[in-house]
């Protein structure tokens, strides 16, 4: 009797496809859609269920809408060939699959282009609440609804924009510690703004409510509910000054938030902190995390 082999799964941690990716230097890969075991589809099947009324209650309208366009199943992984059918004549945007973290200018290269890095390996079903490091699920069910919205993928194209002006500005530096210390403030900050928008940003809801626009809100079952409801969470309305000098921190719920009073507001936002770059007012902001990894500099630096 012929035996079936199963999947050899694409767990996060566990996945050899991805590893031997890496390993080989490659940063951009395929979906190896064949390869998604029965319980990743479990994990996704459950995360997906429990959080969808959450959705509904505490999501932005505009992320409801793009999880009906891009037709986001509900009982398995999805493609990504067929999410980019659908997104592509939406806003122009593509999920471009990745094999693991993207340095810092060509996270924000992707953008600029359009594409948006995402990781192909889903949590084990055993860790739903809490994982380290960006998933399918946090990217696909987090990110990707938000760039159906034209107003939003244009926030995003702009990021980019802001990354080409660091390399522009940084490039004629001849001293090079000097180079590295005004990069490390410019990316510190970029990375704060990012970090406080796009991934755990409220913003002004319908009948004067407050909802989630942040991926790192969407994807989060427990701190979605948090964030919106929870006493313990200050909610600011948005000031760059605050954007780019607050501590981010990754292993807890965000104790402070901003709220942004729509997707053409934030636009505006991103256009000034270009113009702060510009002025040289992003060359000292405040200390500590996030912590500007050596791959994310050089990855500017090579830019030029």
């Amino acid at each position: 009797m012929p035996q079936t082999l199963a999947a050899p799964g694409l767990t996060t941690g566990h996945a050899p496809f991805v590893e031997e990716a890496r390993n080989r230097g490659e940063l951009y890969i395929s979906q190896p859609y064949d390869q998604y075991s029965e319980e990743n589809h479990e994990a996704w099947r459950r995360l997906f269920a429990r959080i969808r009324p959450r959705w509904e209650q505490y999501a932005n309208p505009f992320f409801l809408r793009g999880v009906e366009a891009l037709h986001l199943p509900a009982d398995r992984i999805p493609r990504l060939s067929e999410i980019n059918r659908r997104l592509q004549p939406l806003t122009g945007f593509q999920a471009k699959p990745v094999s693991g973290y993207v340095p810092g200018f060509l996270f924000f290269d992707c953008l600029h282009r359009r594409e948006f890095p995402t990781t192909i390996t889903i949590r084990d079903k055993d860790r739903m609440d809490y994982l380290p490091e960006p998933d399918i699920f946090h990217d696909v069910a987090g990110h990707v609804p938000m760039h159906t919205d034209r107003a939003f993928a244009d926030v995003l194209v702009r990021f980019g924009d802001c990354a080409h002006t660091a390399v522009e500005m940084t490039a004629e530096i001849k001293d090079h510690g000097e180079r590295v210390r005004r990069l490390t403030s410019i990316v510190r900050a970029m990375s704060r703004f990012f970090w406080f928008t796009v991934e755990f940003g409220l913003m002004k809801g319908p009948k004067g409510s407050t909802v989630a626009y942040g991926s790192g809100l969407l994807s989060s079952y427990g701190e979605l509910q948090h964030a919106i409801e929870s006493d313990e969470v200050q909610r600011y309305p948005v000031q760059l000054e605050w954007l780019i000098n607050q501590v981010a921190e990754i292993d807890h719920y965000q104790p402070i938030l901003f709220v942004v009073e729509s997707f053409e507001h934030l636009f505006e936002l991103v256009g000034e902190l270009e113009r702060w770059m510009r002025a040289g007012k992003l060359n000292n902001v405040a200390p500590c995390l996030p912590e500007i990894a050596e791959a994310d500099l050089r990855s500017f630096m090579d830019a030029a």
